[in-house]
């Protein structure tokens, strides 16, 4: 029987009691339910279901007791105290496959595996899209899915199901906002985010601007974050109605149910939400990713701050999230992914900021680092060139940012061979960011690490070797021994001590910085496959060709898997470990240019 409103429960169970013979068609309600009851104490055999039911306070007193069964089904998991839960999850994807193809004739397994990956597996959905399938083609239904989820999930109501997916969200929706209005704005926020769990435990409130949220409107979600007794209420809400998971502090929702709930946004709730996914993502910012500390957090955050709209990045906060996802990224290795998302940003701030505007600036600057680590070495520099020129216009020649376009610059100009001209931006950045920041702010550091990289490349390794020397010691204090730019010095110094003949101190210093490289980058980012590659070089100088071989075949293995057959320092390897086999020297990798570090929030 229909459990979705209490009040229709007694009625059912009234109209049960006439058609089990136990009660007459005119007995009182009342009495009806009474003789219900007795008659199933009586019997061994029977199953009562109670369908969709919401709340277990309201259906414990209509429960009946005898040796026979009930079944109750419900979104809502907590009936832990009247039952026995029993998890139902989605169908398996051969589940899936099967119930497509046996409702709609003549469809491939292959369309039907389409079908299935894109409606999550839900059996609602599945047979909604079997009914549609009788209109639309397979690649006509799934086009409509994408950009249409609410329409496309509206028709094809099985008859023995009282309503459509989509109807069944939007009532689930009204329910839930009529009870905890700020469940319903935090599952609004979290459709626009991406359809893995977002976790709202490391959600720090201080982090907004308050003049900014009371303004917005985004100040619904504040206690929520703040209170623990209103993070409970509302989480247990969410859950409750099942319309997403909410575990752990998490919150998830299927992918179909965020694309239909996206769908059946109003302009008004449409903007609210775009506030309140960017209140999250600012609240849940990891720090800076720099720091390697930050980044199991930033891990968790990045399909959320790569899947929601540039345009729905609706405040300076939330938009230098989105740009420290990109920078994580970077710093870990991997710029294929940065560099799509930082083109889609600075074009939508282009056209929405304007050219001169400090976050445009800001993701050209990102921008420009990501083509640079994707070897685009010549529209890196055309773009560094512009930042620099629009910087020292709007902000003046020795502003912070100014100077990080202009170390930015330098490192473009030497990776095309314009070493000299490099070299000299280098030298006046340097000089600069002595004056205005100090010699120990990290900035200058790497602006030192800079000009020790120009002026090996240069021929003048001896004061390569000095600058880098006091760099590294500095960044020893300042930053750590195991911060990735510290290792990057590490890694150079050594570099430049075998280009002076002292090998063992290379080996020694390789070693050390490669065992931190691996602990704190891990066996695959490309700083740690260089260390890898330098260090066999300087086993093979030293005569120790067995470790050199198997350090060289195995940091080129993973050179081609990580950074591809073609990458320069792919190459590199290869011809170092050819020169390994034939007991030749081999040549050092070049030197690693640090990259700036990233601006700091706004």
């Amino acid at each position: 029987m229909a459990a979705e409103d209490p009040s229709l429960i007694p009625d059912q169970l009234a109209a049960l009691a006439v058609v089990t013979g136990c009660a007459l068609t005119d007995t009182p309600r009342e009495q009806a339910m009474q003789a219900l009851e007795e008659e199933l104490r009586t019997r061994s055999r029977w199953l009562l279901i109670f369908d969709n039911a919401e709340d277990p306070g309201a259906l414990s007193g209509h429960l009946p007791t005898g040796s026979g069964h009930v079944v109750i089904t419900s979104r809502n998991p907590h009936w832990h105290h009247l039952a026995s839960p029993v998890d139902v999850d989605v169908l398996t994807r051969a589940e899936s496959v099967a119930l497509l193809c046996s409702r709609s004739r003549g469809l491939s397994e292959g369309d039907a595996d389409r079908l299935a990956q894109a409606l999550d597996d839900l059996p609602l959905a599945l047979v909604q899209a079997a009914e549609a399938l009788t209109a639309y083609t397979p690649d006509k239904y799934l086009d409509l899915l994408e950009h249409h989820a609410d329409l496309a999930t509206n028709d094809g109501t099985p008859l023995d199901y009282p309503r459509s997916l989509a109807a069944q969200l939007r009532l689930g929706m009204q329910r839930l906002g009529d009870q905890e209005p700020v469940a319903a704005d935090l599952l609004r926020a979290c459709s626009l985010l991406a359809p893995e769990p977002f976790d709202l435990n490391p959600c720090d409130p201080s982090a907004r601007q308050d003049e900014q949220d009371e303004q917005d409107g985004a100040e619904a979600l504040v206690p929520l974050l703040l209170d623990p007794r209103d993070f409970r209420r509302v989480l247990t809400a969410v859950d409750r109605f099942g319309l997403a998971r909410a575990a752990g502090g998490s919150v998830q929702l299927h992918r179909l149910t965020q694309a239909i709930l996206r769908d059946q946004l109003d302009s008004e709730e449409r903007a609210r939400s775009v506030r309140h996914a960017s209140l999250l993502l600012t609240t849940a910012h990891p720090g800076n990713p720099k720091h390697p500390a930050t980044w199991p957090r930033w891990s968790a955050l990045l399909p959320h701050l790569l899947h929601l709209a540039p345009a729905d990045l609706t405040t300076p906060q939330a938009r230098h999230a989105a740009l420290g996802a990109c920078w994580y990224l970077l710093e870990r290795g991997t710029a294929r992914p940065a560099l799509p998302r930082l083109q889609a940003l600075h074009q939508a701030w282009l056209q929405e900021l304007g050219d001169d505007h400090g976050d445009t600036l800001q993701a050209a600057s990102y921008l420009a680092r990501a083509f640079y680590k994707s070897h685009n070495h010549a529209q890196a520099r055309d773009l560094d060139r512009d930042t620099l020129a629009r910087r020292r216009r709007v902000l003046g020649e020795d502003h912070p940012d100014t100077l990080a376009s202009a170390a930015n610059l330098a490192i473009r100009l030497a990776a095309l061979g314009e070493t000299e001209q490099a070299c000299d931006l280098d030298r006046d950045t340097l000089a600069r960011r002595r004056r205005v920041l100090g010699e120990d702010h990290p900035d200058t550091l790497a602006s030192a690490s800079n000009l020790a990289n120009r002026l090996a490349a240069l021929g003048e390794t001896e004061q390569a070797r000095t600058l880098t020397e006091d760099t590294l010691a500095r960044r020893r204090r300042v930053l750590g021994e195991d911060h990735p730019d510290t290792l990057i010095s590490a890694c150079n110094l050594a570099i430049w001590l075998a280009q002076l003949g002292e090998t063992e101190q290379a080996r020694d210093l390789d070693r050390d910085t490669l065992a931190r490289q691996r602990r704190v980058l891990g066996e695959d980012h490309p700083d740690t496959l260089a260390s890898a590659g330098n260090l066999a070089i300087w086993l093979a100088e030293l005569g120790e060709t067995e470790q050199s071989r198997t350090l060289a075949e195995e940091a080129l293995a993973r050179q081609r898997r990580v950074l591809g057959e073609d990458h320069p320092e792919t190459l590199i390897s290869a011809k170092n470990l050819a020169l390994i086999l034939q007991r030749s020297t081999a040549i050092p990798a070049t030197s690693l240019d640090p990259p700036p570090p990233p601006d700091p929030p706004a």
